[in-house]
């Protein structure tokens, strides 16, 4: 990672896998088999019906084409929905002390997920650090979702954040290279460690540990 001349004043985070941890399957624990998950993700053709939901589609508009295609798995996507705060099974540890430092430190801190509006009130008590936040744009609140540049483009205008000055920090490489093609400060997250030592390399004035 190259040090840049201009000044951080924002760092935007992604919130899944990054500030909290999220397991669909953990959901089913106790319930199904491994197999018997495997079979309902690929039946349901889960990533794709996740992202639809993320994108802003509610499950009462999708859940009519699911039954149709995967009769006998409906009811786990309903059951997936209703339990939705089993998935979330912790914090990522030690990204939301790095948050609280940037605040500490005068940094704006904004969010920017990829999440069904109807399930995103779970968020917040899976990690309270998201209550401190600035603002959070949430993907399908507004219909759209990362790695469009217009979601991007929509949180410039909301928050008035200016890209050159702004890191944006994701697990996803497409999101990444999304947020670098519009000017800002991109990074692929893969531990709170290495995040801290790149804004730490950056000039953001937060403990190095």
């Amino acid at each position: 990672m190259t040090k840049i001349d201009r000044t951080i004043t924002t760092v935007v985070f992604d919130l899944g896998n990054v500030l909290i941890r999220w397991d669909p399957v953990a959901v089913f624990e106790g319930r199904l088999s491994e197999g018997e998950v495997a079979e309902f993700m690929a039946a349901v053709d889960f990533p794709t019906l996740n992202r639809s939901l993320d994108a802003g589609r509610t499950w009462a508009q999708a859940r009519p084409e699911v039954a149709d295609r995967a009769p006998d798995h409906v009811h786990h996507m309903d059951a997936y929905l209703r339990d939705f705060e089993r998935s979330l099974v912790g914090e990522v540890p030690g990204t939301a002390q790095i948050a609280r430092d940037l605040m500490a430190a005068g940094v704006r801190v904004l969010g920017l997920t990829n999440w069904s509006a109807e399930t995103f009130e779970h968020a917040p008590r899976a990690a309270p650090v998201l209550t401190e936040f600035e603002d959070i744009l949430v993907s399908g609140a507004v219909g759209l979702a990362k790695p469009d540049h217009a979601i991007f483009e929509l949180l410039i205008r909301t928050t008035g954040l200016v890209p050159e000055e702004t890191v944006f920090i994701d697990d996803s490489p497409a999101n990444v290279a999304a947020a670098a093609d519009l000017g800002f400060q991109a990074l692929l997250f893969t531990d709170a460690q290495a995040f801290r030592a790149d804004l730490v390399a950056l000039g953001l004035g937060i403990p190095d540990s």
